[in-house]
C-alpha cells in the first residue's frame, strides 16, 4: 500500500566546496518511495524524524540548510562518517 504522506528530502554536503548541507531532492507519496528506494540501493543513509523532514521539506531544491538545522544536521553527519569508518575498518579519531 502507498502511504501518500510519506516525505522524503535528500541532502548533500560536501566538505570544502558546500558551506552547508543543500537539499538535493524531495518528494512525497510516490517520489518519497523512489527518494528512499534509491538511497536503500546506493547505501546512502536514512535518518527517520518527522520534525526534521516537515523543516527540511519546506526548503526549495539546491537551498542549503538554514543556520537553525545545523546542529541537529552535524549530528547526523557524524553518526554517519562514524559508522562508516566502522564499515571500512578505519579507526582514526
Amino acid at each position: 500500500m502507498k502511504d501518500k504522506s510519506l516525505k522524503a528530502v535528500a541532502l548533500r554536503y560536501q566538505r570544502g566546496i558546500d558551506s552547508a548541507p543543500r537539499v538535493t531532492a524531495k518528494g512525497a507519496g510516490i517520489l518519497a518511495e523512489r527518494i528512499l528506494a534509491l538511497a536503500r540501493d546506493y547505501k546512502v543513509p536514512i535518518q527517520k524524524d518527522t520534525a526534521l523532514i516537515e523543516a527540511l521539506y519546506r526548503l526549495e531544491i539546491n537551498e542549503a540548510i538554514p543556520e537553525e538545522l545545523y546542529q541537529v544536521i552535524a549530528e547526523i553527519l557524524a553518526f554517519v562518517y562514524r559508522m562508516n569508518r566502522i564499515k571500512t575498518g578505519v579507526n582514526k579519531a
